[in-house]
């Protein structure tokens, strides 16, 4: 079997992950596809629209074999992590590594991905840094620095399409680049006919306005009626959180170096609503998305310790036939679990709090506890 895999979020599945799935099935009678998805948070730092079971289902129902887990403590890292892990995790049992780009050159990625690698641009990057330069802009000087042309990194797909690419080099993976062109624009809050973004379909949904046309048919009756979870329907439970934190649980913070925690601990203590918040911590030294996930990490109690040690397993989420073939083979390299399987470690404690808290952003009311080992694997036959 050649089996592909994807590192993915489906925060909704839409038309151009749908397209992604029928290039991949297009290879070959023998191509399998796994899809390593984040759970109920995603690497922006939020909650993940529908829970990750119905995903999961709309993955296999839209031409996936078996879709496992993104631990989620490699789904709020940064961009660097969160690719990272996913090679890692899939490097054992699969051929290629297939990834939306909207410049799908392989020779090019690469090119980067080995300058990033190279002690020469960690030099040039410090010394970037150390002008005040926000991490996106210090990444593009140093490179220049190094004769790179940067020009693929000005858009976010591309972004995270090098740092796959990087991670390969870096493990010395056997994963082959499998990019395929994304287009449309990644951040769009109006969708594209042909390359609506998840973004867009969020708003729609969020908004009630017509959807279904952006989003396969398969995965319509996943989606139709299901719970909405959102940031704002959350925000009094975070600033709960953050209005009762300690000085040493701020400190212990991911992504707060330099001084940051101290920035956010101050305006939490002194802001009114999480906007103001966010708003008074950043500049232009430190993106957006990095303090939102600073505050998710914040508000499920994720330590920088806790990102730093890799989980002890996988979660198997759902499969068809052929995902069971897969699975076996996978299972030869590493710990796969099923949902809702119990597993006697201080991760399974971290991952059940997790889950718990996402139902604190349900639109509606908020969910009940212990979904996690009420969740079950979705088969299909």
């Amino acid at each position: 079997m050649n089996i592909t895999g994807i590192i993915c979020e489906y925060n909704p599945l839409h038309n151009g992950h749908k397209r992604q799935l029928d290039t991949i099935r297009a290879t070959g009678p023998d191509a399998g596809i796994v899809c390593l998805m984040s759970g109920n948070f995603v690497q922006r730092g939020m909650p993940a629209i529908f829970d990750k079971a119905l995903r999961a289902k709309a993955a296999i129902e839209c031409g996936a074999d078996l879709v496992l887990e993104l631990p989620v403590t490699a789904a709020l890292s940064s961009a660097e992590t969160f690719a990272s892990a996913g090679v890692s995790i899939l490097s054992g049992f699969c051929h290629k590594l297939c990834f939306g780009a909207e410049n799908a050159d392989t020779e090019a990625m690469m090119q980067i991905a080995k300058a990033l690698l190279k002690p020469r641009f960690s030099e040039s990057l410090r010394q970037q840094l150390d002008t005040g330069l926000s991490f996106p802009a210090a990444r593009q000087k140093a490179l220049h620095a190094l004769g790179i042309d940067t020009g693929l990194l000005d858009l976010p797909n591309n972004i995270l399409a090098v740092e796959y690419c990087k991670a390969i080099l870096s493990q010395g993976s056997a994963l082959i680049p499998m990019p395929i062109f994304r287009g449309g624009n990644y951040h769009d809050e109006m969708p594209d006919n042909e390359n609506p973004s998840a973004t867009a379909v969020r708003c729609l949904l969020q908004e009630t306005r017509p959807w279904k046309k952006y989003v396969p048919q398969q995965a319509h009756t996943c989606f139709e009626n299901a719970t909405h979870h959102t940031l704002s329907a959350g925000e009094r439970a975070i600033l709960s959180r953050l209005r009762t934190m300690t000085d040493s649980e701020f400190e212990a913070l991911p992504y707060g170096s330099e001084g940051l925690w101290r920035k956010l601990m101050h305006n939490a203590r002194s802001k009114a609503s999480l906007e103001d918040i966010l708003c008074a911590t950043k500049s232009k030294r430190y993106t957006r998305t990095r303090l939102d996930r600073m505050v998710m990490c914040a508000f499920l109690r994720l330590t920088q310790k806790d990102l730093d040690t890799p989980a002890p397993y996988v979660r198997v989420l759902a499969l068809n036939n052929r995902g069971r073939e897969i699975l076996k083979i996978a299972r030869q390299t590493g710990t796969f679990l099923n949902i809702g399987q119990h597993y006697d470690h201080p991760y399974q404690h971290l991952e059940n709090r997790c889950s718990d808290l996402y139902g604190l952003f349900a639109t509606a009311k908020p969910e009940s506890a212990g979904t996690e080992s009420s969740y079950r694997i979705y088969y299909k036959d």
